[in-house]
């Protein structure tokens, strides 16, 4: 693990010596220095993460050296040290970017508090920044993976919502389908994505704190409220906030949050001030809303505020020309987090992943291929390597054997495919989605056949 490197800069010999061995019995790596030019070239030659900097210096003094390390490298944390306790001092070197300002005599064990406090606080913002870099790039919409004319479409709407003003979004579909990952791609396709995305499942939260889950509460406002807590909204200023399962949302609940939708105010529970904020809300279901307005389970006001622009993801069984492209990516992704080399599926395998019907959409194949890789080590994933009880399901699920006696000469598999194809549109005069179902086939994988054979 690498060690945190400290440079100190002061022109007392005995002080640079206590501290040198004192931060290295703590584990660091120190440097040190006797004055401002000695330390600006140590600091070229190690960049160190912390510079104890003494403001008495001879030649270059402390106030120099601190400014022009703040022009080379604004990272680098600074902690002035000085016998002389003025507050002006002490003003101008919080200006000039130091992190901390200490006097002498200083307590060796309070220092060590200081610097400690001081680096994991450099560590955090270093792991904030990478997040937010990567964050993007992970949920981008190239990050969305599908062939089929119906992603196609979705990408296309999501580049639309991401880069408008919309401020209420509502994706349908069934579990599995990607919700999530439609709602993040919104978000970070977005001039909103260097502000907070923030999440809530309303199924997995129960009533009594779902309200002081999204709007915050103020202190004393219940037993436990002890202090003041900000909600979703609020830390979400500036983002925007995703609700997943909003079919599940309590009544109680969906009432304040039209409020939200309607003039972007909330009040905290237990407060009397209403809080502005400018949050994109993106919301899910895989229930169907109108159906739960008919069963007065859901306030209509609310489904046609949260109907403004509508996405609706099909289910994977309608887009089979997405499941070998995910199951290749989810290969390559697994291959990766499991250190192994998995190059290829079988012909047998691809039939049965193009054939069943993943009621669990992309959840399912996702778990299914995970589950795969872990357990076998060969570099073609085979029909016997997926899950037993899936496959004797979909051989098993059939209609039972068709009346077609395989002529001594043999036939042609695919002169055989496309009178199927002709056939099927034959008897619903071309309907292509009629046509698909009367071969049990999903629009895209229908389409994909017509091309193939030229009907397209």
């Amino acid at each position: 693990m690498r060690k945190n490197k400290i440079l100190v800069v002061d022109d007392e010999h005995l002080i640079r010596w206590s501290l040198d061995q004192n931060l290295k019995k703590q584990g660091y790596d120190v440097s040190t220095a006797g004055s401002g030019e000695d330390a600006m070239r140590l600091i070229q030659e190690e960049s160190p993460d912390l510079m104890l900097l003494d403001v008495q210096l001879p030649g270059m003094n402390g106030m120099e050296v601190l400014e022009k390390v703040k022009e080379n490298d604004e990272d680098v944390i600074v902690i002035m040290v000085t016998a002389l306790g003025v507050l002006e001092t002490a003003v101008k070197a919080m200006r000039l970017g130091a992190y901390d300002y200490i006097n002498k005599p200083f307590n060796l064990d309070e220092l060590a508090i200081v610097i400690k406090k001081a680096l994991e606080t450099q560590e955090l913002k270093r792991e904030v920044a990478q997040l937010r870099s990567t964050q993007p790039k992970k949920f981008s919409i190239d990050g969305i993976i599908g062939e089929s004319d119906d992603l196609k479409r979705v990408l296309d709407m999501i580049r639309k919502i991401a880069q408008s003003d919309a401020g209420t979004v509502l994706i349908q579909g069934e579990s599995g389908t990607g919700k999530e990952l439609v709602a993040k791609a919104i978000h970070y396709e977005s001039a909103r994505a260097d502000k907070p995305f923030m999440a809530i499942n309303c199924a997995a939260v129960p009533e009594t704190l779902l309200e002081s889950e999204l709007m915050g509460y103020e202190k004393g406002a219940f037993t436990d409220a002890k202090n003041q807590k900000k909600g979703l909204f609020e830390m979400a200023d500036g983002g925007t906030v995703f609700l997943d399962e909003i079919g599940d949302m309590p009544q109680a609940i969906q009432a304040k949050l039209l409020r939200v939708l309607e003039d972007r105010t909330f009040r905290r529970v237990g407060g009397v001030k209403d809080i502005h904020v400018d949050v994109r809300i993106v919301s899910a279901t895989n229930k169907d809303l109108l159906a739960a307005i008919k069963e007065k389970s859901f306030r209509n006001d609310l489904y046609y505020r949260l109907q403004v622009i509508p996405v609706f993801l099909s289910p994977l069984r309608e887009r089979r020309a997405d499941i070998l492209v995910l199951a290749r990516h989810f290969i390559e992704q697994f291959n990766r987090e499991f250190g192994k080399s998995v190059k290829n599926i079988s012909p047998e395998a691809e039939q049965f992943l193009q054939e069943y019907d993943w009621p669990g959409n992309i959840r399912e194949l996702r778990n299914v291929i995970e589950r795969a890789i872990i357990l076998e080590n060969e570099e073609i994933m085979r029909l016997e390597h997926l899950p037993r009880e899936l496959v004797s399901q979909t051989h098993s699920s059939g209609a039972g054997p068709l009346e077609f006696v395989l002529p001594p000469e043999g036939v042609d598999i695919d002169d055989v495919e496309r009178e199927l194809i002709r056939q099927a549109l034959d008897m619903v005069d071309n309907n292509q989605s009629k046509a698909a179902r009367k071969l049990n086939l999903g629009i895209d994988a229908f389409r994909y056949r017509m091309k193939k054979f030229k009907f397209l």
